[in-house]
């Protein structure tokens, strides 16, 4: 069963945002963000664009120790673009305070951070 810390600390959705640009940024990665969403408490969602190898969408969540991780929307395996929009059109019109940030990673050395989902 999930367990969620009842008081945990929470860092801000735009600061999470940041960090992962800062990430990329320090690595040579391309990311900018596509959608702003809430500043303090928004979901966030990576949309991971390998170009000509498909795009991989993460999600924020917790894992099963009640730990923040990222999981894999769209599945454990790249899909098309065309799918991979679709998938962050239905989250966007779920969710109005959806952050969304694109990553260009046509080399597949990007992996969202542990812990910062």
């Amino acid at each position: 069963m999930l367990t969620i810390p009842p008081m945990e600390p929470r860092l801000k959705s735009r600061l999470r945002v940041a960090a992962e640009i800062r990430r990329c940024d320090a690595t040579g990665i391309a990311a900018a963000v596509l959608r702003r969403g809430d500043p303090d408490a928004g979901a966030i969602l990576l949309k991971v664009n390998r170009f000509a190898a498909g795009c991989r969408i993460f999600t924020g969540g917790w894992g099963p120790d009640g730990e923040r991780m990222w999981h894999a929307g769209t599945g454990p395996d790249p899909v098309p673009e065309a799918d991979a929009d679709a998938y962050v059109e239905r989250q966007r019109d779920r969710d109005p305070d959806l952050w969304v940030v694109e990553i260009e990673d046509p080399h597949a050395r990007y992996e969202p951070g542990e812990g910062s989902a």
